[in-house]
C-alpha cells in the first residue's frame, strides 16, 4: 500500500499481509490516521517517504546523498517532490521525483516497485542529472518499513569454506549495516536479511526478508530509531566521486528483492525459490564430474583420460576441466589472463581430451578466471595498465598486495574487456565447450567496483549472446558471489568449496534460504576431505550432494569397486530423481536439538517427496524423537520406503523401529506431519534417506 497523494514524495503504508480488496474512502482513512507528534520532535507527525531525509525532518538514515559537482556545501537539505506516477498494471508502480538543492533541480529521480507472480516485492530506482555542472551522487537506497513487533534478526557471515554462518540477536535502536566493500559480496555476505517476530523459525514466525541484488560493493541492514520507526535497508555501496553524472545521465541503482510471511522463513523460500526459478536462464541440470580435487594441477593425457574413462562408465553427464590447462598454468602463482591452451602439456590443444568426452556421450566443460590476472604472465608484461595494481619500487610486491598471487584486470578499459571476451570466444569456437566454470578468486581493492561490476555484466551478456548454448556456473573462492544480479545471467552457483559433507550439511541449508537447491552445486569429494581433513562415510557424503546440483570431484580412478558401484546407483538415482530435485518445493524442520536437521524436497503436486534425517553430531537424547516431516498433502496416504545411497547409514542402537525393518510404511501426509515416526538413533555425521510416494 503506498500512499502517493499530493505532491509529496510517497511513502510505503504496508507490505506484507494481503489486505485483500479495499475501498478508496477505506484507503482515505487509513492514510489520515497518522501517529502523534512525539515529545521533542518536528512540529508535524513523522512519516518517512521512499526517500526520506533532512527536508522532512528526518534524522535517520538518508535514502539519498547527492549535490552539484565542484561546489560548496548546500545550505539546506535536499527537497523532493513528486512530478508524476504511472501503474502499468496491478502489479507495478513508477513514480517520479524531483530533488532541488539551493541552485534548483539537482536529479530527476524513478522509484519503482512491482509484486511478481509469486509475491516477490522488486523495488528499483534510477536518477538522471538536471543541474548543468552535473552531479555527484552518493547514496540512492531502497527503504521499506517494517512494524515493531519484527524484532529479531537474522542475517549472515562467514570464511572462505565456511559461507552462511547464521547470525541471530534482537533488533536494537541505532543502525545495523552490513558494508561489503569485497567487489563481491565476499564469503561473510550478509546474503539475505531477515527481520521477524521473536523466536521465529522455518515452520513458524511472521518475516519479511531482503536480498540486495548486486554482485558489488553494497551496504544492507536495518534501522530501528527510539521514534518507532523501523525499516530494512540497501544501496549500493560507493565511494566519494565513484559516481559522477553528467548532465542528463542516469544511473540506475542494483534492484532489492523482498519477501514477506507468516509461515516462517520457509514461507520466503516458497516465494524466492519460484522467482529465482523464473529470473535464471534455463539449462539442463547434468550430473557434473570436476577434476580440481581430482588432479589440481596435474594436467596430462595419462592423468585426465583415464578419468574420462571412469566419469563415462558411472554416467557422469558432464566432464569439467578445472584450473590447470593453459600456457604456463603449473600452480597458482602464474599465468592468470593468458588464456590460450599449453602447447607442452597439450601439444595437440584439448582436442584428445574433449574429443574422448564427446565421444562418451558427455558435455565438455572448461574452468576459466576471466577477471584475474597473475603479475607473471604474459598479459600483464605486455599490458601492465590493464593490471588494478602499481609495483612497489626495487620490490617484487604491489599496491594493493596479491591475492592468491593475482590481481584484478581492469574491466572498465574496454580493450581489455575486448581481450577477454575475445580470448573466450576463440576457445568456445575451437571446441566443443558447453559450460564455464567461471571463477573469481580475490577482492577488489583497486579501480571502481561499481563500473567494473557493470563491465561483468556486460562481459557475460556478451559471451552468452554470442555463445547461448554455453552454460556458466558463478565460482567466487566458492561461495563468495552468490546473488541476484547474476541468478539471471549464470545457471549455477559453486556453493563453497569445501566439499566437506558435515561444513555443507549447513552452507546448503541456508544458502538455500533464497537459491533453489538445483542452483547451489554441490560435489561428492574423497573419503577424507581436501580441506578438513574429516573422513565421511561414502553414504553421508552422498546423501549431502545428492540435495542440490549433483556431481563429483574425486580421482575416482583410485576408488574401489564397491565405491564405484555406490557412486554408479547413485548416479542413476539422481537421474530418476531430478524432476524432483529441480522443481520440488523445499520444507526444513525447526527441531529440538540442534545437531539434528530434517529437510526435503516436495512435488509440486504433493504425489512425492525426498526426506533426509541428519545427525551432525552425537545425539543427546537415547531414543531419538519422532521424524515429523510437514508440506505433504494432510489427507491424501503415502508409501515411506528408505532410499539407500552408498550403504545404509550407522547406527548405535540394537535395533531398528518395526516399520523400518518392515521396510517401509503407509501413513497419511496429517500423520507424518503432526506425529511423525519413530526413527533409528544415528552415529553422528550420518544421514538418513526416505522417500514418500502417493498411493491414493
Amino acid at each position: 500500500m503506498l500512499d502517493a497523494r499530493g505532491t509529496a514524495v510517497p511513502r510505503v503504508v504496508h507490505w506484507g499481509r494481503d489486505l485483500g480488496e479495499v475501498e478508496s474512502t477505506m484507503l482515505e482513512q487509513v492514510a489520515a490516521a497518522v501517529p502523534a507528534i512525539a515529545p521533542s520532535s518536528p512540529d508535524a507527525p513523522l512519516l518517512p517517504s521512499v526517500l526520506a531525509g533532512p527536508a522532512e525532518g528526518w534524522s535517520g538514515f538518508p535514502a539519498l546523498i547527492a549535490h552539484r559537482s565542484a561546489s560548496a556545501p548546500a545550505r539546506l537539505p535536499l527537497r523532493i517532490h513528486r512530478t508524476g506516477m504511472s501503474q502499468p498494471d496491478e502489479s507495478s508502480v513508477s513514480v517520479e521525483l524531483v530533488a532541488h538543492d539551493d541552485g534548483g533541480a539537482l536529479l530527476t529521480i524513478g522509484w519503482h516497485a512491482r509484486l511478481s507472480p509469486e509475491g516477490v516485492l522488486v523495488i528499483g530506482l534510477d536518477a538522471r542529472a538536471e543541474a548543468p555542472e552535473g552531479v555527484e551522487l552518493h547514496r540512492l537506497a531502497a527503504t521499506l518499513p517494517v512494524p515493531a513487533r519484527a524484532s529479531e534478526l537474522l542475517d549472515f557471515s562467514g570464511v572462505w569454506a565456511g559461507e552462511r554462518m547464521p547470525h541471530r540477536g534482537l533488533v536494537r535502536d541505532g543502525l545495523h549495516l552490513r558494508d561489503q566493500r569485497r567487489g563481491r559480496p565476499g564469503h561473510d555476505a550478509p546474503f539475505l536479511t531477515v527481520i521477524g517476530t521473536q523466536g521465529f523459525g522455518f515452520r513458524s514466525g511472521e518475516v519479511w526478508a531482503l536480498h540486495h541484488a548486486w554482485s558489488g560493493n553494497s551496504t544492507t541492514g536495518v534501522e530501528s530509531l527510539p521514534t518507532g520507526h523501523r525499516r530494512l535497508l540497501a544501496a549500493e555501496l560507493l565511494d566519494p566521486a565513484e559516481v559522477v553524472l553528467a548532465a542528463g545521465e542516469t544511473y540506475t541503482a542494483p534492484e532489492s528483492v523482498l519477501a514477506w510471511s507468516i509461515e516462517g522463513l520457509d514461507g520466503v523460500s516458497d516465494r524466492l525459490h519460484p522467482f529465482v526459478r523464473s529470473l535464471t536462464p534455463p539449462t539442463r541440470r547434468p550430473v557434473v564430474l570436476n577434476t580440481w580435487e581430482a588432479v589440481y594441477f596435474d594436467h596430462s593425457a595419462d592423468a585426465l583420460l583415464p578419468l574420462v574413462d571412469t566419469a563415462a562408465e558411472l554416467g557422469i553427464e558432464r566432464f569439467v576441466l578445472d584450473d590447470g590447462w593453459f600456457t604456463g598454468r603449473t600452480d597458482d602463482r602464474r599465468a592468470l589472463g593468458d588464456w590460450t591452451v599449453d602447447p607442452d602439456r597439450w601439444p595437440s590443444g584439448l582436442h584428445p581430451l574433449a574429443d574422448a568426452v564427446v565421444a562418451h556421450g558427455m558435455e565438455f566443460g572448461l574452468w576459466v578466471e576471466p577477471e584475474m590476472v597473475s603479475p607473471d604472465s604474459r598479459l600483464a608484461r605486455e599490458h601492465p595498465e590493464w593490471m588494478l595494481a602499481e609495483p612497489i619500487a626495487e620490490s617484487a610486491a604491489h599496491h594493493p598486495p596479491t591475492w592468491r598471487f593475482q590481481h584484478s584486470l581492469d574491466l572498465t578499459v574496454r580493450a581489455a574487456r575486448d581481450h577477454v571476451l575475445d580470448a573466450l570466444s576463440a576457445l568456445l569456437t575451437e571446441y566443443p565447450i558447453s559450460f564455464l566454470k567461471w571463477d573469481h578468486n580475490r577482492d577488489q581493492h583497486a579501480g571502481t567496483a561499481s563500473a567494473h561490476t557493470r563491465a561483468l555484466y556486460a562481459l557475460i551478456d556478451d559471451v552468452r549472446e554470442r555463445f547461448p548454448h554455453v552454460a556458466i556456473e558463478s565460482c567466487a573462492s566458492g561461495g563468495a558471489r552468490i546473488d541476484l544480479g547474476l541468478a539471471s545471467r549464470v545457471h549455477r552457483f559453486w556453493t563453497s568449496d569445501t566439499n566437506d559433507a558435515l561444513d555443507r550439511q549447513r552452507i546448503q541449508r541456508y544458502s538455500a534460504l533464497l537459491m533453489p537447491p538445483e542452483l547451489l552445486g554441490g560435489h561428492v569429494g574423497a573419503p577424507r576431505a581436501h580441506i578438513t581433513g574429516r573422513t565421511h562415510d561414502l553414504s553421508f557424503r552422498l546423501a549431502t550432494a545428492l540435495f542440490g546440483s549433483a556431481g563429483i570431484e574425486w580421482n575416482v580412478t583410485t576408488a574401489d569397486v564397491d565405491q564405484l558401484e555406490a557412486l554408479r546407483e547413485w548416479v542413476t538415482s539422481v537421474k530418476q530423481l531430478r524432476p524432483l530435485l529441480t522443481t520440488g518445493r523445499t520444507v526444513r524442520t525447526d527441531e529440538a536439538v540442534d545437531e539434528r536437521y530434517v529437510h526435503g524436497l516436495v512435488a509440486s503436486d504433493r504425489s512425492e517427496a525426498l526426506i533426509a534425517l541428519v545427525t551432525l553430531a552425537t545425539a543427546v537424547v537415547a531414543v531419538p524423537p519422532p521424524l515429523r516431516f510437514p508440506g505433504l498433502d494432510a489427507d491424501r496416504r503415502y508409501r515411506i520406503e528408505p532410499l539407500t545411497v552408498g550403504g545404509a547409514p550407522r547406527t548405535v542402537q540394537d535395533a531398528p523401529p518395526a516399520w523400518l525393518a518392515d521396510g517401509g510404511i503407509t501413513i497419511t501426509g496429517r500423520l507424518l506431519a503432526e506425529l511423525g515416526l519413530p526413527v533409528p538413533l544415528l552415529a553422528p555425521e550420518q544421514a538418513l534417506l526416505l522417500r514418500a510416494t502417493a498411493v491414493d
